[in-house]
């Protein structure tokens, strides 16, 4: 498969790298590696699929662009739009030219997130009472000094977003029943810091923030039979993940654990995914873009009225 970059910044050059040889050229308006620098300058026949890295802003022409003319489609996260029925509009031409488009979640290929959804499936904890997570890094005055990224809902619908996708990973089709516990602005425009909730079961708890000055990931999840935990992300090594399984009435729980040192897989393995869907002839289906769109829109206009419990 042949495949292009569209958009060169940091995300882009992962990308590049992964593809390795699949990667036959970049489109970019500034990078001075870039091949061309419009995707409308890319000759039809020299690319099989796109790898779009841009800002969220252009995403739904650039994808327009490239599944009217067929191209298979991996785009970063989150996919957003000004009108929700782009989605639909999005899929059914997808559908029409048989192209795939998927977009990037990589945190569904960190070997714990799998590990975790596993173990969730396998009806081992029981019924599963509360969820929490914390997502953390320190890029705070980075984001304040991009023009684009110090915008919008800010930590939201970065690192939100990928809470808000794993938790569907684990835990299903769960209701759209977040709202906004805090979101707080302590350096940047936009929100830097912001907790949100939903009620039920499993109770869930997600927190995110672009102030925690040494990157860091946690997961607890407290259930019927036992818990489960989850600390860092291979990226950041080491990551661990432990089960315990509750003693009656009470007493220290026996646990199982794993505890990784190793580079972050989760590129490559979400690259190679994409590569089998495509060799499979995989139907496009952006249902679960639809709901994220949905709950991060919702979520965002009650940080913009000041909504918060």
């Amino acid at each position: 498969m042949k495949v292009i970059v569209v958009g060169y910044g940091i995300q882009g050059h992962k990308r590049f790298k992964v593809a390795g040889e699949d990667a036959v050229g970049i489109v970019d308006p500034v990078a001075p590696e870039a091949n061309w620098r419009r995707l409308e300058d890319v000759p039809i026949d020299r690319f099989d699929a796109a790898i779009v890295c841009t800002p969220d802003s252009p995403k739904i022409e650039l994808l327009r662009h490239l599944l009217e003319r067929g191209k298979h489609v991996l785009v970063e996260k989150p996919l957003f739009a000004a009108n929700g029925d782009d989605f639909r509009a999005l899929e059914a031409l997808a559908r029409r030219t048989g192209a795939l488009c998927v977009t990037a979640y990589n945190h569904r290929f960190e070997p714990h997130f799998v590990r975790m959804r596993d173990l969730l499936q396998s009806g081992r904890l029981g019924s599963v009472y509360r969820c929490r997570m914390f997502y953390g890094n320190g890029t705070a005055r980075l984001v304040r000094n991009s023009a684009w990224r110090d915008t919008g809902d800010g930590v939201l619908g970065d690192l939100g977003s990928h809470l808000l996708d794993t938790v569907r990973f684990w835990f299903g089709d769960v209701a759209d029943g977040f709202r906004i516990v805090s979101a707080e602005r302590f350096e940047n425009r936009a929100p830097d810091h912001v907790v949100i909730a939903a009620e039920g079961r499993p109770q869930i708890e997600l927190e995110m923030t672009l102030l925690s000055w040494r990157n860091y990931f946690t997961c607890d999840v407290f259930a019927e039979h036992g818990s489960a935990h989850i600390e860092s992300l291979c990226k950041w090594g080491p990551s661990s993940f432990i089960h315990r399984t509750r003693v009656l009435p009470s007493g220290r729980p026996p646990e199982e654990s794993q505890i990784l040192v190793q580079d972050d897989p989760t590129w490559a393995l979400e690259y190679a995914h994409f590569k089998q869907l495509c060799e499979a002839r995989t139907e496009t289906d952006l249902s679960n873009d639809i709901w994220l769109h949905r709950a991060l829109t919702r979520l965002g206009r009650e940080i913009q009225a000041g909504n918060a419990a």
